[in-house]
């Protein structure tokens, strides 16, 4: 025994794995990862750099090996020879790695034990003696015969043994097709080649030099005669072809096309030990079963029987080197032979190997070589699920890569392939894999959309109609519905590989760098049905010979979609074959008529009469909110028979909330281009989508209910938007009617389950505007009755207060429509009917839609909307109001009770709506409108009790009282000053109250008789409103007459008090204001005379437009009746005015400043008199005079006052 037996637990390092008390035996079933066992050993000089971490060992704690003593002949079998020892591991053989051939598919159990690093990490994945056999290539004669597949940027290869499968096709037929090609291209006079006896007896005494080894017990037993050797020879044979057993064509248990993750027969991960190993810039995942022993120098040591007559020679250097390299041995034990007797042993490092005579060769070239076969195949074999073939025949220099899926679609049956299942279930896992990482990022979503798309198209769909509804499901989880698109953007990761390097569609074409290194051209030695040829296997060892085209090519892009539609219609395609795979598998397909393709899928539309109306709509919601709480206690169920909890249940109920999620996402993208009627059809099928899957869920998720919740509240949006446009209904009706073959599919699908008619109350399209309203409302009343359940709305509070929202709204949008109605209605009533009781159904009705509505945006604090509808209720009491005026003759007409009443409500809910704002900053637009209403109404109060005064049951004196309040109170809410747009109505309103009020308190100034203090009031009030109303007049242009009126009333008023005087100093004061009054309505002539000159230039300047009519804001026959008073007026004032100044100045010494205004108001009568006179005169000649004269009275009256100054 060498070394010491402390050390007999370390692993492959000697760093200090020992210290974790060795490697207990793992189980071959074990799938998980141990944390890699073994830390890094940089082996094999300074020329390359070599590091291997074991990832799983199935091997015992590591014997010491025994130093068998001189002469002991190995012909001789040891005790124990193939018998069972703890030390061994099972049967002794595996650990001894003398009988395990390699399985055709033993880098696929690896893939599937090491699911992480396939497809991403590593590049290569395989036997170790497949990759042993690719860097002897240059050096080997022997033939070299492989399957090469791609999984994403991951190569697996495996020994394609032609041979056995050549005896297979013999036997089943299986294969045929490959044997005719072969035989025809490559090897015509194919025949099986025998292993020597040579062959049988060296393995025979390395088995037991092993045994030997681990024993180190000599006593030995009789050597068998040769009739025994080749009996148990013949037995070997016969184990090792039994090992490498093919399966046929799918010949697959059920479970694996039940349960993709279960693993087929033929596909376990046998290796004793999995290494990771990266040699130089190559990541491998390596399967070995080389014995490794304790003992030496090291801890681990490999051991090696030699022919002391045979040199070692460079093939036998490289194996030996790599097999340390790949399972991190530091040293070579050899054990030297002559004749099977043992003669010495010598202990090499693992670096000195490549220098050994004999066996001399570059680690930079067998690096080189590495670098250049990975670079050819990561550059040849492009797509992914096809199997390829490297091939290089015994003593040939020529390799050569086919594409053996093209070749085996070109036969009968294109599933002859025995790979094509292994392939296809390794594409499913590593999909599934990326998927479920939580880290996960958009970059890797290309690669897995191409593992999935590889992956059916692989698959049979009868056979394995799970693995493909599964596989189409991902696919459809890859888009991201819920989000909106990235993909312009520069820094998004989705586009980074833009290759589509393995798309099934491109037509691949083979990379040659600049020297033409290899090349699918055919000459007279190829054949033209190779991928791509190495022409010479020299090549293989020029550094950088493919160093151009070593990096692996990207993985196929994320498909960039433009628009939302085209996204969500991808991810319908998906789910509708997910939904045929799962249909498919269902034994109840006769019982539904298939789908025909041509015909359309019949709508249902029923008139409002027959179902009843919004009573009718009640009852459908009552059972539809007693459905969702049906399903809340988990008791519906399908049509179609599924077994709750089985495959095809649990997956088509995702699929089929993908697909509702899908037309959601449509419905809402339709809608915001304003297409309401596709928006419509959209909704109806998310919405029949969710009913049968709430035909199937048995436990409704509030993720679910949530989705339902928003998929009504977008319904509730599309019918009101559709009532909003009713003008357009006829192409809306077209865009809801019009229905694709994909949607008529999946409809058929959900009709297996459910009758999909639990949301036709919120579907149809009705043409009846109030039954569009009312269906809008009543989806936002179910969407937030769902949020009761679960307690969904406090989890949920942005779309809670949106749908209270959009239901205070919608109430809102009802409640104006029977406004608006009952208006019509009284517009239509024949005067002095009384009010009709279909009017006080209507106020009714919209007086409980503005109450809810008010209630809904109280609850959510939305205090701005719930002052609109508390001013739109003012607006209905006024409705009301106005109702009642018109019940009375209008001859005998007073402003009634019943008015007052509804009109003091008014005003109620128009402080109530100011109250609800608080202040103007608030909404400055809401509270100006409210405060205009309230000013509206307390003006029109005013003026009907003023123009209709209701004297018979009221004193003069407080309806005076009354008007005058009323009055005050729309003027203080009048606002005046603010400049806004409202500004010049504000002050018109303003000068008409002042107006009003001041020929109030003329009137009664004129009818009052007795309290002289009350009369002194009346005449400052009066005075003060009517200058207060000229004021407010003169600023705006387009009340000329308004304004007239006014200073004539000032003038009138003026008459009156000079009635009561009764010295002349008084009166011709009096009268001298009254003149003034008279100059200043010079403005108002102005705009007059402005207007009537356009009026005459329009014509003229526009002879298209003969027959404009006169501005809109002059009335002639107004403006002629003001000029015909003021004419008589000013006369009248004028006249007395030289009455009186004429007699005073008789009586009184001569004063030159009355004698100026005597002369002036003398000239200006007599030029009105003659004026007057003219009949012939027109309008604006008459006005022109007015003007002329007043600007002489003005200029008179100020001569006068300038002469009066000292």
């Amino acid at each position: 025994m060498m070394g010491d037996p402390k050390e007999a637990g370390a692993e492959a390092s000697p760093s200090g794995a020992a210290a974790r008390g060795g490697l207990s035996l793992l189980s071959q079933a074990d799938s998980e990862e141990p944390s890699a066992q073994g830390s890094a050993l940089f082996l094999g000089g300074n020329e390359v750099k070599s590091r291997a971490v074991v990832k799983y060992s199935s091997a015992p704690p590591r014997t010491a090996f025994a130093r068998l003593e001189e002469k002991t002949d190995l012909k001789l079998p040891p005790a124990n020879w193939l018998r069972e020892s703890a030390k061994l591991g099972p049967a002794g053989t595996t650990i001894l790695g003398n009988s395990k051939k390699s399985k055709p598919f033993s880098s696929f159990g690896m893939a599937y034990d090491f699911i992480d690093s396939v497809g991403n990490d590593v590049d290569v994945v395989s036997d170790s003696e497949n990759i042993k056999k690719l860097l002897k290539i240059p050096y080997s004669k022997s033939h070299v015969s492989m399957a090469v597949h791609r999984i994403g940027r991951t190569l697996l290869l495996d020994e394609l043994d032609i041979q056995e499968l050549f005896m297979r096709s013999s036997q089943t037929g299986d294969w045929t097709w490959l044997k005719e090609f072969y035989q025809r291209l490559i090897d015509q006079k194919w025949q099986r080649k025998k292993k020597s006896k040579e062959h049988w007896y060296q393995k025979a005494i390395l088995s037991k030099f092993l045994y030997y080894s681990i024993n180190g017990d000599g006593a030995a037993q009789p050597v068998p005669s040769p009739a025994e050797q080749e009996e148990s020879s013949s037995s070997q044979q016969t184990h090792e072809s039994e090992g490498a057993a093919w399966p046929a064509p799918f010949e697959m248990p059920s479970s694996v096309s039940e349960d993709p993750s279960a693993s087929s027969q033929g596909l376990k991960n046998d290796f004793v030990r999995n290494i990771l190993w990266t040699f130089e810039d190559i990541h491998m995942l390596v399967g070995s079963n080389m014995p490794i022993f304790g003992g030496g120098r090291y801890p681990a040591v490999s051991l090696r029987l030699r022919d002391n007559n045979k040199p070692i020679n460079v093939l036998t250097g490289i194996d030996y080197w790599l097999d340390n390299l790949i399972c991190n041995v530091p040293e070579l034990v050899m054990c030297f032979h002559v004749n099977g007797i043992v003669q010495k042993y010598e202990m090499i490092k693992t670096e000195e190997i490549p220098n050994l005579e004999n066996s001399n060769f570059s680690t930079k070239v067998i690096k080189d070589i590495a670098q250049n076969i990975l670079s050819f195949l990561k550059s040849n074999c492009t797509k992914e699920g096809h199997t390829y073939w490297l091939f290089k025949a015994s003593g040939s220099d020529i390799v050569k890569l086919y594409d053996l899926t093209t070749l085996c679609e070109e036969t009968e049956d294109k599933y002859q392939n025995p790979f094509t299942m292994p392939v296809a279930i390794l594409l499913y896992k590593v999909a599934c894999n990326m998927m479920m990482k939580k880290n996960q990022n958009k970059k890797h979503y290309g690669t897995i959309r191409t593992l999935l798309l590889n992956c059916v198209k692989l698959l049979d769909k009868s056979r394995h109609p799970q693995i493909i509804a599964s596989a189409n499901y991902m696919l459809s989880e890859l888009f991201q519905l819920d989000e909106p698109k990235k993909e312009e953007s520069s820094d998004s990761p989705l586009n980074e590989n833009s290759d589509e390097s393995y798309s099934e569609e491109e037509e691949e074409m083979a990379d040659s760098d600049e020297n033409g290194s290899y090349s699918t051209s055919s000459d007279p030695a190829d054949d033209n049905k190779a991928v791509a040829i190495i022409k010479s296997v020299g090549e293989l060892s020029v550094p950088e010979k493919y160093k151009s085209i070593h990096q692996i090519r990207p993985s196929c892009a994320f498909p960039v979609c433009h628009d939302t539609e085209e996204r969500c219609r991808l991810v319908l395609s998906y789910v509708l074959e997910g939904l045929k795979s799962v249909d498919s598998s269902i034994k109840k397909e006769s019982d539904l008529p298939a789908a025909d393709p041509s015909t359309p899928i019949p709508l249902k539309y029923e008139d409002e009469s027959t179902r009843g109306g919004p009573e009718g709509l009640e009852k459908q919601m009552a059972l539809f909110l007693d459905k969702m709480g049906s399903i809340q206690k988990g008791s519906c169920s399908g049509q179609s028979g599924m077994t709750p909890g089985s495959w095809q249940h649990k997956m088509k109920l995702q699929l089929i909330l993908k697909s509702s999620k899908a037309y959601y996402i449509l419905s809402d993208a339709a809608m915001s281009l304003q297409k309401y009627g596709r928006a419509l059809r959209y909704i109806k099928l998310a919405l029949q989508s969710h009913d049968t899957y709430c035909c199937l869920c048995t436990n409704m998720l509030s993720e679910v209910l949530l989705f339902l919740s928003q998929y009504l509240t977008l319904c509730g949006d599309i019918q009101l938007m559709l009532a909003q446009n009713a003008n357009n209904r006829a192409a809306h009706l077209e865009e809801f009617n019009y229905q694709t073959k994909e949607d008529q599919e999946i409809l058929h699908s959900l009709h297996r389950e459910s009758s999909c008619q639990g949301f036709a109350w919120a579907t149809d399209l009705s043409t009846d505007l109030e039954s569009q309203l009312s269906v809008s409302c009543k989806c936002y009343e179910a969407a937030n009755e769902i949020l009761q359940f679960s307690d969904l709305k406090s989890q949920n509070p942005e779309h809670y207060v949106q749908v209270l929202k959009r239901m205070g709204n919608i109430r809102n949008e009802i409640g104006v429509f029977y406004m608006n109605q009952a208006a019509a209605l009284q517009g239509e009533r024949v005067v002095s009917k009384s009010v009709s009781a279909a009017e006080q159904q209507l106020w009714k009705k919209s007086f409980s839609c503005f109450e809810k509505g008010i209630h809904n945006f109280e609850s959510i604090d939305d205090a701005t909307n719930a002052a609109l509808l508390l001013c739109n209720t003012g607006r209905l009491m006024r409705v009301c109001a106005q109702a009642h005026c018109g019940a009375e003759d209008e001859f005998k007409r007073e402003f009634s009770p019943e008015e007052g009443l509804y009109y003091s409500k008014a005003v109620d809910y128009y402080l109530k709506a100011l109250r609800s704002l608080g202040t103007r900053d608030m909404h400055p637009i809401v509270w100006d409108s409210v405060n205009w209403e309230l000013s509206t109404t307390y003006f029109t109060m005013a003026t009907l009790q003023q123009d209709y005064a209701p004297l018979s049951r009221k004193a003069q004196e407080q309806i005076e009282k009354e008007v005058s309040e009323a009055m005050m109170k729309s003027l203080k809410h009048c606002d005046v000053d603010s400049a806004t747009a409202r500004q010049p109505l504000c002050q018109y309103r303003a000068a008409t109250i002042h107006h009003r009020l001041a020929s109030m308190y003329h009137s009664c100034l004129r009818n009052q008789v007795g309290d002289e203090h009350l009369r002194k009031q009346h005449r400052v009030l009066a005075d003060l409103h009517y200058s207060k109303a000229a004021k407010l007049f003169q600023l705006l242009k387009d009340a000329p007459c308004e304004l007239l009126r006014v200073q004539l009333e000032r003038v009138a008023f003026a008459e009156f008090q000079m009635s009561s005087q009764n010295s002349n100093v008084g009166k011709l004061k009096t009268l001298s204001g009254a003149l003034d009054i008279m100059v200043r309505t010079e403005h108002a002539f102005q705009l007059i005379r402005k207007e009537l000159v356009e009026e005459c230039d329009q014509p003229k300047n526009d002879e298209a437009t003969p027959a404009a009519d006169s501005s809109p804001n002059l009335n002639r026959e107004e403006v002629i009746k003001l000029l015909s008073i003021f004419e008589s007026r000013l006369s009248f004032l004028l006249l007395q005015s030289i009455k009186l100044m004429s007699s005073s100045k008789r009586k009184m010494s001569s004063n030159a400043e009355e004698d100026i205004v005597l002369q002036t108001n003398k000239q200006i009568y007599s030029q009105l008199l003659r004026a007057t006179a003219n009949r012939n005169s027109t309008l604006l000649e008459r006005i022109e005079v007015v003007i002329c004269l007043l600007e002489q009275l003005a200029s008179g009256s100020s001569r006068s006052s300038g002469s009066a100054v000292p």
